[in-house]
């Protein structure tokens, strides 16, 4: 496919110098729903995987995939792509079908999802899903969303920038660990993007009234750590890391850099540092390597992780 030299000129500016003001927060709002829809046929194909890894999002070269989702018995694949780079939705599959439409301003989150379906629908891979946003302001099916039409080519293209610097430097700090250890992936829900940590312990169960969601996504102990882009109330994009369950003690342990603090979420410690502070810093790679390790290191002792076991160092040869 032809790729517009200008856009990857754009693209290819220094590294993190680039994420959106809180003003696009109306093109976010249409992107995350865009996302959602994706999510949902990807949950709806994959199979069920601990910790809600089947319905993730991943970071490629030039927006976010779903990578291959099964398609039928014969091995066939499915993809989805959301180029964020020259915007345009693909699907893609393994017998040579290819399809696409453009993402552009004033397509609605309800024409996205009809005119996905109809993709879908003509290279074989008709995929029924819940079709109503989870966990957003409004409850209102995707085929109703006219009035959710802010799609911004600039302010998404320079969001995905960021969000590719990211995805790097997470897949860097992820390398350091021997345990378990979760891809780097994009939760749809809440529009972050994550790597977690497992100990290897189970975490104490939750009761059986808690959503099956989080009794899953908690079984085990867990240090996480993701990069969001903000909201309407957090009007900053932020780097965060919280550790579950959450030991005593936790915020008496550094951060760093120094402008890294502790915060409240829901009642429980999350290290926090804004987006804002990574880019003014000297090394900004370096100081987002400092936070993560540093997050890492305050769950990991307090939570009694055996830090020396836990740490990998690759071979030679």
């Amino acid at each position: 496919m032809y790729r517009n030299p200008r856009a990857a000129a754009a693209q290819n500016s220094s590294p993190c110098s680039h994420c959106p003001s809180p003003p696009w927060e109306p093109a976010k709002r249409t992107l995350h729903h865009f996302l959602q829809v994706v999510g949902k046929v990807r949950k709806a194909r994959m199979p069920a995987r601990n910790h809600w890894w089947n319905l993730t999002l991943y970071v490629d070269p030039w927006g976010l995939t779903t990578r291959g989702m099964p398609l039928d018995d014969d091995g066939g694949q499915l993809e989805i792509r959301l180029d964020l780079v020259d915007h345009r939705l693909e699907v893609i599959t393994s017998y040579d079908a290819s399809e696409s439409f453009r993402l552009e301003e004033g397509l609605s989150v309800a024409d996205f999802y009809h005119r996905l379906n109809a993709l879908l629908d003509r290279v074989g891979a008709a995929t029924p899903i819940l079709a109503r946003p989870f966990d957003l302001e409004t409850t209102r099916p995707f085929a109703e969303l006219t009035d959710v039409a802010d799609y911004d080519p600039a302010a998404v293209a320079t969001f995905f920038h960021a969000l590719r610097w990211v995805d790097g430097v997470l897949k860097e700090f992820a390398a350091n660990f021997y345990g378990k250890t979760c891809p780097v992936q994009l939760y749809w829900h809440h529009f972050d993007l994550v790597v977690t940590r497992f100990s290897g312990r189970p975490a104490p169960p939750m009761p059986p009234t808690a959503p099956a969601l989080e009794r899953d996504a908690y079984s085990h102990e867990v240090i996480s750590f993701g990069f969001w882009p903000g909201d309407e109330n957090v009007r900053e994009a932020a780097f965060y890391s919280y550790t579950y369950p959450a030991p005593e003690g936790l915020t008496d342990e550094p951060l760093r850099p120094a402008a890294a603090r502790w915060i409240d979420s829901n009642g429980n410690p999350q290290a926090f540092l804004p987006w804002a502070d990574v880019v003014e810093a000297d090394h900004p790679r370096e100081a987002l390597l400092d936070f993560l390790q540093s997050a890492y290191i305050a769950g990991a002792r307090r939570a009694g992780w055996d830090v020396d076991e836990l740490q990998y160092e690759s071979f030679d040869g």
